[in-house]
Protein backbone atom coordinates (compact mmCIF):
# COMPACT_ATOMS: atom_id res chain seq x y z
CA UNK A 1 0.00 0.00 0.00
CA UNK A 2 1.26 3.30 -0.55
CA UNK A 3 1.99 5.91 1.60
CA UNK A 4 -0.73 8.47 -0.09
CA UNK A 5 -3.63 6.00 0.63
CA UNK A 6 -3.59 6.67 4.36
CA UNK A 7 -3.36 10.77 3.57
CA UNK A 8 -6.77 12.15 4.42
CA UNK A 9 -5.72 15.51 4.70
CA UNK A 10 -7.41 18.87 3.43
CA UNK A 11 -10.55 18.88 1.87
CA UNK A 12 -11.20 15.32 1.73
CA UNK A 13 -12.56 14.67 5.39
CA UNK A 14 -15.50 16.82 4.40
CA UNK A 15 -15.55 16.04 0.53
CA UNK A 16 -15.98 12.14 2.34
CA UNK A 17 -18.20 12.54 4.82
CA UNK A 18 -20.69 14.45 3.07
CA UNK A 19 -20.51 12.39 -0.24
CA UNK A 20 -18.76 9.11 -0.03
CA UNK A 21 -20.80 8.29 3.36
CA UNK A 22 -24.08 8.56 2.54
CA UNK A 23 -22.91 7.34 -0.90
CA UNK A 24 -21.43 3.84 0.22
CA UNK A 25 -20.86 3.79 4.17
CA UNK A 26 -24.10 4.89 5.78
CA UNK A 27 -25.95 1.50 4.97
CA UNK A 28 -22.84 -0.85 6.43
CA UNK A 29 -22.86 1.53 9.38
CA UNK A 30 -26.20 0.63 10.67
CA UNK A 31 -25.29 -2.96 10.00
CA UNK A 32 -22.58 -2.63 11.96
CA UNK A 33 -24.37 -0.33 15.08
CA UNK A 34 -26.69 -3.80 15.10
CA UNK A 35 -24.01 -5.95 15.23
CA UNK A 36 -21.99 -4.44 18.04
CA UNK A 37 -25.11 -2.78 20.50
CA UNK A 38 -26.69 -6.41 20.17
CA UNK A 39 -24.85 -7.60 23.31
CA UNK A 40 -25.35 -4.50 24.98
CA UNK A 41 -21.17 -4.44 25.85
CA UNK A 42 -20.25 -2.28 28.66
CA UNK A 43 -16.61 -0.68 26.18
CA UNK A 44 -16.61 -0.31 22.81
CA UNK A 45 -13.66 0.09 21.02
CA UNK A 46 -13.39 1.84 17.29
CA UNK A 47 -10.47 1.49 15.27
CA UNK A 48 -10.34 3.55 11.88
CA UNK A 49 -12.88 5.07 12.57
CA UNK A 50 -12.61 7.69 9.97
CA UNK A 51 -15.36 10.76 9.76
CA UNK A 52 -17.36 8.71 12.46
CA UNK A 53 -19.96 7.18 9.75
CA UNK A 54 -20.46 3.94 12.56
CA UNK A 55 -19.90 6.38 16.05
CA UNK A 56 -22.84 8.35 14.74
CA UNK A 57 -25.17 5.42 14.68
CA UNK A 58 -23.81 3.31 17.20
CA UNK A 59 -23.51 5.48 20.11
CA UNK A 60 -27.17 5.66 20.64
CA UNK A 61 -27.61 2.60 20.77
CA UNK A 62 -25.14 1.47 24.16
CA UNK A 63 -26.11 1.59 27.29
CA UNK A 64 -25.74 4.99 29.43
CA UNK A 65 -23.12 4.14 31.47
CA UNK A 66 -21.12 2.48 28.55
CA UNK A 67 -17.75 2.85 27.59
CA UNK A 68 -17.02 4.38 24.47
CA UNK A 69 -13.65 4.78 22.91
CA UNK A 70 -13.47 6.29 19.01
CA UNK A 71 -9.86 6.20 17.38
CA UNK A 72 -8.13 6.64 14.28
CA UNK A 73 -4.57 7.14 13.23
CA UNK A 74 -5.31 10.08 10.84
CA UNK A 75 -6.17 13.30 13.25
CA UNK A 76 -8.05 15.66 10.81
CA UNK A 77 -10.70 12.70 9.98
CA UNK A 78 -11.20 12.15 13.61
CA UNK A 79 -11.11 16.61 14.28
CA UNK A 80 -13.57 15.83 12.07
CA UNK A 81 -16.01 12.97 13.28
CA UNK A 82 -15.76 14.78 16.18
CA UNK A 83 -16.92 18.21 15.46
CA UNK A 84 -19.98 15.84 13.32
CA UNK A 85 -21.11 14.50 16.97
CA UNK A 86 -21.19 17.04 19.26
CA UNK A 87 -21.26 16.38 23.39
CA UNK A 88 -21.74 12.68 23.66
CA UNK A 89 -20.71 11.61 27.48
CA UNK A 90 -20.05 8.01 26.36
CA UNK A 91 -17.56 8.92 23.81
CA UNK A 92 -13.60 9.74 24.19
CA UNK A 93 -11.73 10.66 21.28
CA UNK A 94 -8.27 9.32 20.81
CA UNK A 95 -5.44 9.00 18.19
CA UNK A 96 -4.43 5.99 17.96
CA UNK A 97 -2.67 3.55 15.25
CA UNK A 98 -4.87 -0.16 15.46
CA UNK A 99 -1.68 -1.89 14.81
CA UNK A 100 -0.09 -0.87 18.29
CA UNK A 101 -3.20 0.06 20.88
CA UNK A 102 -2.53 2.43 24.00
CA UNK A 103 -5.14 0.06 25.87
CA UNK A 104 -4.16 -2.77 28.11
CA UNK A 105 -5.17 -5.65 27.81
CA UNK A 106 -8.96 -7.29 28.37
CA UNK A 107 -10.23 -3.45 28.28
CA UNK A 108 -13.24 -4.24 26.04
CA UNK A 109 -16.04 -6.00 25.36
CA UNK A 110 -16.07 -5.37 21.65
CA UNK A 111 -13.59 -3.80 18.97
CA UNK A 112 -15.17 -2.55 15.61
CA UNK A 113 -13.53 -0.92 12.64
CA UNK A 114 -15.36 -0.37 9.36
CA UNK A 115 -13.82 -0.62 6.03
CA UNK A 116 -10.34 -0.01 7.94
CA UNK A 117 -8.34 -3.20 8.04
CA UNK A 118 -7.22 -2.76 3.72
CA UNK A 119 -5.42 0.12 4.99
CA UNK A 120 -3.62 -1.60 8.03
CA UNK A 121 0.12 -2.39 6.94
CA UNK A 122 0.18 -5.87 9.09
CA UNK A 123 -3.22 -7.10 9.20
CA UNK A 124 -2.30 -10.25 11.60
CA UNK A 125 -0.75 -7.57 13.49
CA UNK A 126 -3.66 -5.55 13.81
CA UNK A 127 -6.04 -8.56 14.43
CA UNK A 128 -3.51 -9.87 17.28
CA UNK A 129 -3.49 -6.34 18.63
CA UNK A 130 -7.65 -6.41 18.48
CA UNK A 131 -7.30 -9.79 20.13
CA UNK A 132 -4.89 -8.26 23.02
CA UNK A 133 -7.73 -5.81 24.56
CA UNK A 134 -10.78 -8.04 23.76
CA UNK A 135 -12.30 -9.70 27.32
CA UNK A 136 -12.49 -13.20 27.23
CA UNK A 137 -15.67 -13.35 25.23
CA UNK A 138 -15.38 -10.12 23.60
CA UNK A 139 -15.98 -9.61 19.79
CA UNK A 140 -14.23 -7.87 17.05
CA UNK A 141 -16.68 -7.00 14.18
CA UNK A 142 -15.00 -5.79 11.24
CA UNK A 143 -15.87 -5.17 7.33
CA UNK A 144 -13.75 -4.79 4.47
CA UNK A 145 -15.41 -4.57 0.83
CA UNK A 146 -15.42 -7.03 -1.95
CA UNK A 147 -13.54 -6.88 -4.96
CA UNK A 148 -13.78 -3.62 -7.33
CA UNK A 149 -15.49 -5.91 -9.74
CA UNK A 150 -18.67 -6.35 -7.39
CA UNK A 151 -18.83 -2.40 -6.45
CA UNK A 152 -20.04 -0.86 -9.97
CA UNK A 153 -19.36 3.25 -9.34
CA UNK A 154 -15.83 2.22 -7.43
CA UNK A 155 -14.83 -0.04 -10.50
CA UNK A 156 -16.53 2.77 -13.34
CA UNK A 157 -14.54 5.31 -12.02
CA UNK A 158 -11.40 3.44 -11.66
CA UNK A 159 -11.56 2.60 -15.49
CA UNK A 160 -12.92 6.49 -16.25
CA UNK A 161 -9.63 7.89 -14.48
CA UNK A 162 -7.34 5.46 -16.06
CA UNK A 163 -8.03 6.96 -19.42
CA UNK A 164 -6.60 10.21 -18.48
CA UNK A 165 -3.52 8.90 -17.24
CA UNK A 166 -3.08 5.65 -19.58
CA UNK A 167 0.57 5.13 -18.90
CA UNK A 168 0.15 5.04 -15.15
CA UNK A 169 -3.25 4.95 -13.66
CA UNK A 170 -4.37 5.80 -10.59
CA UNK A 171 -5.09 2.39 -8.69
CA UNK A 172 -5.89 3.45 -5.28
CA UNK A 173 -9.61 1.93 -5.51
CA UNK A 174 -8.72 -1.03 -6.82
CA UNK A 175 -5.63 -1.71 -4.91
CA UNK A 176 -6.43 -0.44 -1.42
CA UNK A 177 -10.37 -0.63 -0.55
CA UNK A 178 -10.99 -2.96 -2.85
CA UNK A 179 -7.79 -4.84 -2.04
CA UNK A 180 -8.55 -7.71 0.66
CA UNK A 181 -11.53 -9.65 -0.56
CA UNK A 182 -10.31 -13.06 -0.15
CA UNK A 183 -12.40 -14.40 2.41
CA UNK A 184 -9.75 -17.50 2.65
CA UNK A 185 -7.21 -15.33 3.42
CA UNK A 186 -9.22 -13.09 5.91
CA UNK A 187 -10.06 -15.93 7.74
CA UNK A 188 -6.49 -17.34 7.63
CA UNK A 189 -4.81 -14.37 9.14
CA UNK A 190 -7.69 -13.80 11.72
CA UNK A 191 -6.53 -17.43 13.10
CA UNK A 192 -2.80 -16.49 12.26
CA UNK A 193 -3.48 -13.66 15.15
CA UNK A 194 -5.65 -15.92 17.42
CA UNK A 195 -8.82 -15.79 16.75
CA UNK A 196 -11.12 -19.06 16.73
CA UNK A 197 -14.39 -18.27 16.12
CA UNK A 198 -15.27 -16.50 12.82
CA UNK A 199 -18.51 -15.35 10.81
CA UNK A 200 -17.92 -14.04 7.42
CA UNK A 201 -20.94 -12.53 5.58
CA UNK A 202 -21.02 -10.86 2.24
CA UNK A 203 -23.56 -8.14 2.26
CA UNK A 204 -24.87 -6.66 -1.23
CA UNK A 205 -26.90 -3.45 -0.86
CA UNK A 206 -27.32 -0.53 -3.59
CA UNK A 207 -25.37 2.86 -3.34
CA UNK A 208 -27.41 5.78 -4.53
CA UNK A 209 -26.67 9.04 -5.63
CA UNK A 210 -28.54 12.40 -7.22
CA UNK A 211 -26.36 12.31 -9.83
CA UNK A 212 -23.89 10.77 -11.96
CA UNK A 213 -21.34 13.89 -10.85
CA UNK A 214 -22.21 13.85 -7.31
CA UNK A 215 -20.78 9.98 -7.30
CA UNK A 216 -18.03 10.99 -9.49
CA UNK A 217 -16.72 13.79 -7.20
CA UNK A 218 -17.11 11.85 -3.50
CA UNK A 219 -14.52 9.56 -5.07
CA UNK A 220 -12.32 11.60 -7.14
CA UNK A 221 -12.07 14.47 -5.06
CA UNK A 222 -13.36 12.75 -1.67
CA UNK A 223 -10.74 9.83 -1.03
CA UNK A 224 -7.24 9.30 -1.50
CA UNK A 225 -7.93 8.76 -4.97
CA UNK A 226 -7.57 12.80 -5.48
CA UNK A 227 -3.87 12.20 -4.10
CA UNK A 228 -2.90 10.48 -6.89
CA UNK A 229 -4.68 12.49 -9.40
CA UNK A 230 -2.80 15.14 -8.27
CA UNK A 231 0.35 13.59 -7.92
CA UNK A 232 0.40 13.33 -11.54
CA UNK A 233 -1.07 16.35 -12.79
CA UNK A 234 -3.35 18.54 -10.52
CA UNK A 235 -4.58 20.43 -13.45
CA UNK A 236 -6.05 17.00 -14.41
CA UNK A 237 -8.59 16.56 -11.52
CA UNK A 238 -11.89 18.39 -13.51
CA UNK A 239 -10.72 16.76 -15.86
CA UNK A 240 -10.70 12.89 -14.63
CA UNK A 241 -14.46 13.89 -12.16
CA UNK A 242 -15.43 15.01 -15.36
CA UNK A 243 -14.87 11.75 -17.00
CA UNK A 244 -15.93 9.77 -14.13
CA UNK A 245 -18.87 11.52 -14.15
CA UNK A 246 -19.59 10.65 -18.17
CA UNK A 247 -18.74 6.80 -17.48
CA UNK A 248 -21.30 6.60 -14.34
CA UNK A 249 -23.83 8.44 -16.69
CA UNK A 250 -23.18 6.11 -19.76
CA UNK A 251 -24.07 3.18 -17.50
CA UNK A 252 -26.44 4.44 -14.90
CA UNK A 253 -28.77 7.04 -16.60
CA UNK A 254 -28.41 11.01 -16.12
CA UNK A 255 -30.96 11.60 -13.22
CA UNK A 256 -30.34 9.58 -9.85
CA UNK A 257 -28.11 6.70 -10.10
CA UNK A 258 -28.37 3.62 -8.24
CA UNK A 259 -25.37 0.69 -8.22
CA UNK A 260 -24.23 -2.43 -7.04
CA UNK A 261 -22.31 -2.56 -3.43
CA UNK A 262 -20.78 -5.38 -1.99
CA UNK A 263 -18.71 -6.17 1.35
CA UNK A 264 -18.03 -9.15 3.71
CA UNK A 265 -18.57 -8.28 7.56
CA UNK A 266 -17.00 -10.51 9.92
CA UNK A 267 -17.24 -11.06 13.47
CA UNK A 268 -14.61 -13.37 15.18
CA UNK A 269 -13.95 -13.85 19.08
CA UNK A 270 -11.23 -15.93 20.66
Amino acid sequence: MAESDKVFTGSIPKFYDTLMVPLIFEAYAADMAELVAASSPGSVLETAAGSGAVTRLLAPKLKLDACYVVTDLNQPMLDYAATRQGLDSHITWRQADALDLPFEDASFDVVCCQFGAMFFPNRVAGYAEARRVLRPGGRFVFSVWDRIEENAFADDVTNAVAAVFPHDPPRFLARTPHGYHDIALIREELSRAGFADIRIETREKVSRAPSAREVATAYCQGTPLRNEIETRDASLLALATDRATEAIASRHGVGPVAGKIQAHVIVAAG
